[in-house]
């Protein structure tokens, strides 16, 4: 079984401590390290690839968040604080999963399977769309959908709607799983709960995203990679 590597991020010894001895329990994570800042971070991802980042919000310097906004090619993380109104800004920064501390192993055991989960979905068995449709399953039914009939996905809870032009599906589905398995040169993420089909902008307008009637909002964290894309199907003078 493939094991988890993770790093213990936070300036507080007792804190680290304790997942220390949660993700000991835990047979598929392998902890190779405790930081108490995010510089001793940083440098532990330049010495050794890590899969997982148990992040602490609250530190002196730079807190988690900063380093989220700031980090590309991250790990998977999983934020942990003390103070539960950061929980919204943990799921615009795209982290597995916001543990509130003092933390409760059964929460715990729940984060990390989903991280296991996402990491499985990432380096998996690749899916092939060359056939031009997919198939999902829909309450009791399983349904196929063409790929050119997409328009866009939405999140809903714990659940999608993939919206197309003749229909709209609702699906037991994830977010970053369908990030993870689309083909990207046909998808783009432009929020965390839009995830769109390039072919079917019709326009873009300062911070939205017109697709049909619908008008879908583009997020600050995703908005430099949408105008990266938009651009490499631009024409130029």
């Amino acid at each position: 079984m493939k094991r988890l590597t993770c790093l213990i991020v936070d300036d507080e010894p007792v804190a680290r401590k304790v997942i220390r001895e949660f993700a000991g329990q835990v047979p598929f994570l392998d902890v190779r390290g405790q930081c108490e800042n995010i510089a001793k971070l940083e440098t532990a991802l330049q010495e050794d690839p890590i899969d997982l980042v148990f992040l602490d919000i609250e530190m002196p310097r730079r807190s988690g968040l900063d380093y989220l906004r700031s980090a590309a090619g991250k790990p998977l993380v999983i934020l942990t604080t003390a103070f539960p109104n950061y929980a919204l800004d943990g799921y615009e920064l795209d982290v597995v999963d916001y543990l509130l501390k003092p933390i409760a192993l059964g929460r715990f055991l729940k984060a990390v399977h989903k991280a296991k989960d996402y990491h499985e979905l990432s380096f998996g068995p690749t899916h092939d769309f060359s056939a031009g449709y997919l198939f999902v399953r829909s309450d009791k039914r399983i349904e196929k959908i063409e790929l050119k009939d997409i328009l866009y996905f939405e999140a809903l809870g714990n659940y999608v709607m993939i919206c197309t032009t003749g229909k709209r599906i609702i699906a037991y589905l994830t977010m970053k799983g369908l990030e993870v398995q689309l083909p990207q040169v046909q998808f783009l993420k432009i929020h965390q709960s839009f995830l769109v089909a390039i072919a079917r902008i019709d326009a873009l307008e300062g911070n939205m995203i017109r697709i049909g009637e619908r008008q879908l909002p583009i997020s600050r964290n995703y908005r430099m990679e949408v105008i990266k894309r938009i651009e490499e199907r631009m024409l130029k003078r």
